[in-house]
């Protein structure tokens, strides 16, 4: 299916009052990079559902949008988040860092933490970070001053954990942190989780306590 081409009368219903963030690129029928660019839009555009829209506007036929924006030259990528512009490529631009336009708008779990957010409240001792992965990827690599509790434990020994001060969960990837800190909150019990797990982590390049 191809992308919604937004015209000047619903921009700003369609971008501006969007709850989730926008990506909108400009461009025109005659731009041959912009025409070079619609795989990858595609694709993106899978990847974002959910998350974010990905939508087009037409610089011919939205003359007004394009010198609001003052956009120069196509392909243009605009990122749209509250109705505010909140970053910009211009160009063949990769997947990958156009994704990161949006990617720090995307709606958030309850009890998500990033792991620039973690970082310093770590070294300000504010959290402890629980490790819920196996014994042996524990004493691999964990993050710093990290605590080990096995995922299935943790229900079980919420007390404990508490005693550690205030918890923040990791595993591998995210994903079954985030599910047990879901059906944990349902039972009233919040505890928060490290977005990404340790994948998220370690590709921001933060440091790693290595035994």
């Amino acid at each position: 299916m191809p992308l919604p081409v937004v015209s000047e009368q619903d921009f700003e219903s369609k971008v501006l009052r969007s709850e989730l963030p926008v990506l909108v690129d400009f461009f025109a029928e005659w731009c041959a990079p912009c025409k070079q660019m619609n795989p990858e839009l595609d694709a993106l555009s899978h990847e974002l559902q959910g998350k974010a829209e990905l939508v087009k506007v037409d610089i011919d036929k939205s003359p007004r949008i394009a010198s609001m924006l003052r956009i120069q030259s196509v392909p243009t990528y605009v990122a749209f988040f509250q109705g505010r512009p909140v970053g910009a490529e211009r160009g063949v631009v990769p997947r990958a860092r156009l994704r990161e336009l949006v990617e720090p708008f995307f709606p958030r779990a309850q009890g998500a933490i990033r792991p620039q957010e973690l970082l310093p409240l770590l070294k300000e001792s504010q959290v402890v970070a629980i490790d819920t992965r196996e014994a042996a990827s524990y004493a691999r690599v964990h993050l710093p001053g990290a605590r080990h509790i096995p995922l299935d434990e943790i229900a079980t020994r919420l007390a404990e954990l508490h005693m550690f001060g205030t918890p923040v969960l990791y595993c591998r990837a995210g994903d079954k942190t985030k599910e047990l800190a879901e059906k944990l909150a349902n039972d009233g019990v919040d505890l928060p989780f490290l977005e990404g797990g340790l994948l998220a982590w370690e590709a921001a390049f933060l440091p790693l306590e290595k035994p």
